[in-house]
């Protein structure tokens, strides 16, 4: 009896009307998501109501599946549909797949609204929960996750990226590509301030920035914390995600897009950095993880174009992973970057929406983020006026260099 239930009620969905009224369209799309979920069709039975009023009747709908079953019922006149996913998991933890197959299809019917909820069954020993779980696995052996009370948008981009944006107690409002967290309200002064500040202060005084990915302007709005700063470029692969952050997401970005030293390119990275014949004193690359469709850009090749559009005496700054889940990821990419840059420094902190300890490096020719102590860094702070930090100070700059001796032998 152990299983996880998974139900959704969607209201006014904007996905194509047959998917609401046509049982073979309806069907189709409920045979690719669960094959492409992992789980098994064994058998399905789909029913067509007749019209009434003038009206489309809706569909009912159920496939039985190895691991239960997954059912859907369409109100073509509320542009309504409310489904359900159930899964055992006594042989094995098939939960993750329930949650790929449920999502896949609330961003199919693109629902201008949707109600959620995770319930634990057939475990007399676990209460029940009546609302979401939304997990991430870490790696194959070990997932975490967090509560939400809202689903706010769950949208397949044109991009093809799978764009969700939750309300949760723990963080706020909450953004996740992919199955991967990215930003939250009320934590991404960790992972921005940890990107930007260590490697802007290092230098003596930064002009122009390029941000490789950051539709979220987070990182944006930290760099134009340093009064030097003349320009910004974010080259932002998904216009899906810039958008649903601008409308989402201000206290990350604080309204950063309305400054005219920012600028906005929506593209591919790469070929961006192929393209560019401007030079910077700073290029992060704010991407989503190593094991998505960013991969090409962790890679020489592209530190190499990164490195080509450096000014002299600039930096490289990327996020790498967590030395911990994923350390011959985070030793790869760290060698990667030593086969172009004679100087790669690492450092790493906890991330709380991440989940773990998380690494970062600045890479360049000359740059060295660490031969300032604590007295330098608070000078130039101060100097600079930056004070609105959460994370970042004058000590912290010194301790995120420190590393563990387990990351440390690492890269």
């Amino acid at each position: 009896m152990q299983g996880l239930h998974l139900t959704a009620d969607l209201y006014q969905c904007g996905c194509n009307l047959s998917l609401l009224v046509e049982a073979d369209a309806l069907a189709e799309l409920c045979r690719r998501h669960t094959r492409e979920s992992g789980l098994t069709l064994v058998d399905e039975k789909w029913f067509t109501f007749p019209d009434h009023d003038g009206q489309p009747g809706g569909v009912t709908g159920m496939l039985l599946l190895a691991e239960s079953h997954l059912a859907v019922h369409t109100w073509p006149e509320r542009r309504g549909v409310t489904l359900d996913v159930y899964v055992c998991n006594f042989c094995q933890d098939n939960s993750a797949k329930a949650e790929r197959l449920a999502t896949a299809l609330i961003a199919a019917f693109a629902p201008a609204r949707a109600q959620t909820n995770r319930i634990l069954r057939g475990d007399a020993d676990t209460a029940g929960a009546c609302d979401e779980l939304v997990l991430e696995a870490l790696n194959e052996q070990s997932a975490y996750g967090y509560r939400i009370r809202e689903r706010l948008l769950t949208q397949q981009t044109g991009c093809g990226q799978l764009l969700e944006i939750f309300d949760t107690p723990q963080f706020g409002r909450v953004m996740r590509l992919d199955g991967h967290f990215m930003t939250s309200e009320r934590e991404e002064f960790f992972y921005h301030e940890a990107l930007v500040h260590p490697a802007a202060i290092a230098h003596p005084a930064p002009r122009r920035a390029l941000i490789i990915g950051g539709g979220d302007g987070g990182a944006a709005e930290e760099l134009l914390k340093h009064p030097s700063i003349e320009r910004v470029v974010i080259a932002e692969l998904d216009a899906d995600v810039l958008a649903a952050s601008k409308r989402h997401l201000e206290a990350v970005h604080r309204n950063v897009f309305a400054d005219p030293r920012l600028e906005v390119n929506i593209g591919d990275g790469f070929a961006w950095l192929e393209a560019a014949t401007e030079r910077f004193d700073l290029v992060l690359f704010d991407l989503t993880d190593p094991d998505t469709p960013a991969a090409s850009l962790y890679t020489a090749a592209s530190f190499a174009k990164a490195r080509r559009a450096l000014a002299p005496g600039g930096a490289l700054v990327l996020h790498i992973g967590s030395p911990i889940f994923h350390p011959e990821r985070v030793r790869q990419i760290v060698a990667e970057l030593r086969q172009v840059f004679p100087a790669v420094h690492c450092h790493g902190l906890y991330i709380p929406l991440y989940g773990a300890y998380w690494g970062l490096a600045v890479a360049s020719d000359s740059l060295d983020p660490t031969g300032l102590d604590a007295t330098a860094v608070a000078q130039r702070l101060e100097e600079r006026g930056i004070r609105d930090l959460r994370y970042y100070n004058a000590e912290v700059h010194g301790a995120l260099f420190a590393l563990p001796n387990f990351y440390r032998e690492l890269v």
